[in-house]
This record gives C-alpha cells, structure tokens and sequence, in this order.
C-alpha cells in the first residue's frame, strides 16, 4: 500500500507527503525517509520510489541513483504502481517539475 492510501487511515499523526513547494532535494530526503522507514514514515518501497521519482524530475542526482537501486529490488508490477503514483500527484499539480 503505498502512503497516499494510507493517508486517511491515520488520523492522529499524517504521514509526510510530497508537496509543491518542495525541492527536488526535500524530496529525496522524504523519499529517503520512506526507504528506510524513519520519521514517522512507513518502510515502502513503492512510496520511496515514486517519491524519488518526482525528485529525480524536480533535479535530484542523488535521486535517480536511488531510484535506480531500488528498481533492482523491486517487482515489475511495484515499479509500475510507483510510477502511476507519481503520475497522480503530477497530473493533481500536488508536484510541478521545473521548467
């Protein structure tokens, strides 16, 4: 499941997402926190990689690196929701890519 469903299952304390005024550093760092499961953040593979998916298109090197890494850990159909995740939160203008 990744965090975007899990957002209105937890009432007391809302999981981190991606916004717009984030960087494509602030992303990685967020991604980074859902691979490894750190600051309130589930471990999810799909979340961490969609978020450094958005990174990655926000200009973060360190992000296509990671998102590389782990695509190699991850099932076909993972790397598939990742992306239509990521395509979500583009097409909703929660994230704009940089010009």
């Amino acid at each position: 499941m990744i965090a975007q469903e899990m957002a209105p299952q937890m009432v007391e304390e809302a999981l981190p997402l991606p916004t717009a005024d984030m960087s494509g550093d602030d992303l990685f760092r967020l991604g980074m926190m859902y691979s490894t499961g750190q600051n309130g953040c589930p471990m999810d593979r799909v979340s961490a990689h969609m978020i450094f998916n958005l990174a990655a298109m926000k200009g973060s090197i360190e992000a296509r690196v990671y998102r590389r890494e782990m695509s190699q850990e991850m099932e076909r159909e993972e790397i598939s929701e990742a992306q239509k995740a990521a395509r979500r939160y583009i097409d909703a203008g929660v994230v704009t890519l940089a010009a």
